[in-house]
Order: C-alpha cells, then structure tokens, then sequence
C-alpha cells in the first residue's frame, strides 16, 4: 500500500470524530490529487469540523479540485452540496459560474448565498477569452445586482464585496460595467437599511473612485 493510500484509508476507516478531524487535515495538508474523491465525501458526512478541513483541503489544490468538485456535486445530501459550493467559492474558477450563480439567487442556506456572492467577485477571468470573460461578468454584474436585495443582512453584504471585487475587475475593460456598479452602489447609499451593509457601501464606492481618479504614479512629489 502506497504511502497516499494510507492516507485514505486513515479517513475512510476513522471511527471517532477526533480521529476522523486529524485523518481529514493529515489527507488535507499532503495535498495529493488522489485524495481529492475522499475530500469531498467527506463534505457528506455530517461533521462540520472535518468538513471545514477538507473545503481548506480542496481549496489548497486548486485547478485540479474543480471539475471533481463539480462532477461529485451531491445534489441529494444539502449539507454536501452547500461545503462543496463554499469550496467552488474560494476556488473561483470560472467552470464554477453556473453552480455559484444558482446558488447566490436560489439557496435556501444563507450562508450558501454569501459565499457565492463573495466568490462571484473574486473569479479568475483571466481563464477566459475577452469574449467570454465579458458575457460572464454581465451574468455576475446582474446576479450580484440582484442579491444586493437579499433579505439577509450578511448576505447583501457579501455581494457588496463581490461587486467591489467585478468592479476592480472590469475597470479597464468594461468601463460601462463598472459605471453600473457605481450607480447601483449611490442607489444602495439611499435604499440599503442596515447600518453595516451602507458602511460597506461607502468603502467599496471610496475605494472604487479613488483607484480611477488617484492612479499609481511611482514617485512622490
């Protein structure tokens, strides 16, 4: 038996939740791909420490935790499905578009919501063609516009952080895009209820005007 097998084996056979929890964050830190399949059951078995150390497990692979992410997606077991988009989240890889923008409009989880509209704002689009890369931030921009309404407080919030995150984005090579989200942001100054939501508010529109109208010069006068 191979040293990654053993690995496995440790998480597949623990029968205890202390050892379960060390065999997950062992298979985690080794950070092999074989052990991707194990990681992600694991986000089934109702153990929300274990399950944490697998999400920083695939988080900490990468690219390569994506697709299986996506293909093992267990649509049966709520509790499964909801680690696996928190882990899709933090990925941002843009295969994941679909899955995290159903799951920011649709699921019944706010905690789900929240980690979708923060992730939507931190997707790589540079694995995209411009072509592509702008179809999809105009898909983001009207998701995130829509889940800036969401009757959960932490919710709206994290897409006020995921719009930030597009507008950064798209400053330079869609300037009507980040105008959207400049007035969508004054809209919400006048609309948003909740203290801390508008507290984000404000920073996200300080910060988003000053990195147009201060640029970087390189020297001090």
């Amino acid at each position: 038996m191979t040293d990654d097998q053993t690995l496995i084996q440790a998480v597949e056979q623990a029968d205890s939740s202390p050892r379960l929890l060390a065999a997950v964050r062992t298979l985690a830190n080794a950070k092999i791909k074989a052990g991707i399949p194990t990681l992600i059951a694991v986000l089934s078995y109702n153990n929300p420490g274990a399950a944490v150390a697998a999400v920083d497990g695939l988080v900490q692979l990468g690219d390569v935790a994506v697709e299986p992410l996506l293909n093992l997606l267990d649509e049966y077991n709520y509790g499964g499905r909801a680690w696996a988009i928190r882990a899709l989240a933090q990925l941002a890889d843009p295969r994941a578009l679909d899955t995290l923008l159903n799951a920011a409009e649709t699921d019944f989880a706010l905690s789900v919501r929240r980690a979708a509209a923060k992730g939507l704002g931190n997707v790589q689009w540079s694995k995209l063609s411009p072509e592509e890369s702008s179809l999809a931030q105009g898909r983001v921009l009207k998701t995130l516009q829509i889940t800036c309404h969401d009757p959960e407080w932490v919710v709206r919030y994290a897409s006020v952080v995921g719009l930030q995150g597009l507008a950064t984005a798209v400053a330079e090579t869609q300037p009507d895009y980040w105008q959207q989200i400049i007035t969508h942001f004054e809209q919400l100054m006048k609309d948003e209820s909740d203290l801390a939501v508008r507290t984000r508010v404000q920073f996200a529109l300080a910060q988003l005007v000053k990195a147009i109208t201060v640029p970087y010069s390189g020297k001090s006068n």
